[in-house]
């Protein structure tokens, strides 16, 4: 008897608590039998399951991460809730309701002396000898049962309701591409904030010097003599490349983050490209609300690229630019009525707005049969 005592002693921590999680898992499916059609609503039933699946891993000792709403799955979960949860929970609250009532008869044995009430050996007690011996007998017995059969029976439930809530494999990778692109958006976010950072630093600050420099080798060159002196010489020369340096800079600068886009906008960076650009252009720009700095500076560029291709190759008249967002996507078209036969396979600019596209999950569309008309087509999510 004592070894028994002993045992049940170290077992019954785990059954009260697999106890408990039975006995609210017979409310849980009663409530979901009584509320089935108010659950058969998807924004009500995925809180409520995902509540159950918490007390689940909970009790398995499983971290429980968010999942991807799934209407079939949590259905099916919520018929297995019902068949699963009642009879379940029914068996814990007999063992349990078994074990807590035994005292209470033993003691009240008095008011019923011919009532066979003892559960497991269930006999008329007729003194406190027998109430007293037949009672510790039922209570061992149902600490026993309650301690070996609660536990296993609570894991499998929960085990089963954890595997018919688990997200399927496709589930999984629709969770993993959204975690993947959330991130993937804060990193350019990250990123166009640092060449923001960058191009203001070269701007104001190395350009500035090579001004201030090249001002004053100016000034020093106009000083020396225009003969032969290497002296004179050095500074000429040194002027020149400063001058060539700061070409070079100012190129990097509009390479890295274009200052027009930080200043006006895509926009009104727009406007200017189809000033510069060599043949008459036509800028139509539609509301686009607020786009990450990365869609801006590439869907800047293609248009660059783009115009400049115009200019050099297509012999046309006259192009256009049509900038429209629809929900989270960017598009950009450009058109001209040239002579056709753009191909990004080529190599050339093309096959570089192509790949700066490619790079934020973009696509560029190129129709340019044979005679024209050319329009390039380049669409970036901008959620």
């Amino acid at each position: 008897m004592p070894g028994v005592l002993g045992a049940t002693r170290a077992r019954w921590p785990k059954a009260w608590r697999s106890g408990r999680y039975l006995l609210g898992t017979l409310v849980a499916a009663a409530v979901t039998l009584a509320a089935m059609p108010l659950l058969c609503v998807p924004s009500l039933l995925q809180p409520w399951a995902e509540r159950q699946r918490r007390r689940a891993g909970a009790l398995l000792g499983q971290p429980i991460e968010p999942r991807p709403r799934a209407a079939r799955r949590n259905l099916v979960w919520l018929v297995t809730q019902v068949a699963t949860g009642l009879p379940t929970g029914a068996l814990a609250l007999l063992c349990l309701g078994s074990l807590f009532l035994t005292p209470v008869i033993t003691v009240l044995w008095w008011a019923f002396p011919t009532a066979p009430w003892l559960p497991v050996i269930s006999v008329p007690l007729t003194g406190w000898g027998t109430a007293l011996s037949l009672g510790l007998v039922n209570l061992v017995s149902l600490a026993a049962l309650a301690a070996l059969l609660l536990p296993p029976l609570a894991r499998a439930h929960a085990r089963c309701c954890l595997a018919v809530l688990a997200p399927s494999p496709a589930e999984q990778l629709v969770e993993r591409v959204t975690e993947l692109t959330r991130t993937r958006a804060d990193v350019l976010q990250a990123h166009s904030a640092e060449l923001r950072r960058i191009e203001r630093d070269l701007h104001d600050g190395t350009q500035a010097r090579l001004v201030a420099i090249a001002m004053r080798l100016a000034v020093a060159g106009e000083n020396l003599s225009d003969g032969p002196d290497p002296a004179a010489t050095l500074v000429r020369q040194a002027h020149g490349e400063t001058e060539d340096a700061m070409a070079e800079l100012r190129s990097v600068i509009r390479t890295i983050y274009p200052p027009v886009l930080a200043d006006q906008g895509l926009s009104g960076a727009l406007s200017t490209l189809a000033t510069r650009a060599g043949v008459p252009t036509r800028i139509d720009v539609g509301p686009l609300g607020e786009i990450p700095a990365a869609v801006e500076a590439v869907a800047y560029f293609a248009v660059t690229e783009a115009l400049a291709n115009i200019a050099r190759h297509s012999r046309a008249t006259s192009a256009s630019v049509r900038v429209t967002r629809n929900g989270v996507l960017l598009r950009t078209q450009i058109t001209d009525n040239g002579n056709g036969g753009a191909d990004a396979a080529r190599g050339s600019g093309l096959d570089g707005m192509r790949r700066r596209a490619a790079a934020l999950d973009g696509t560029m569309r190129i129709s340019s049969p044979p005679g024209g008309p050319t329009a390039i087509t380049v669409e970036l999510p901008c959620a």
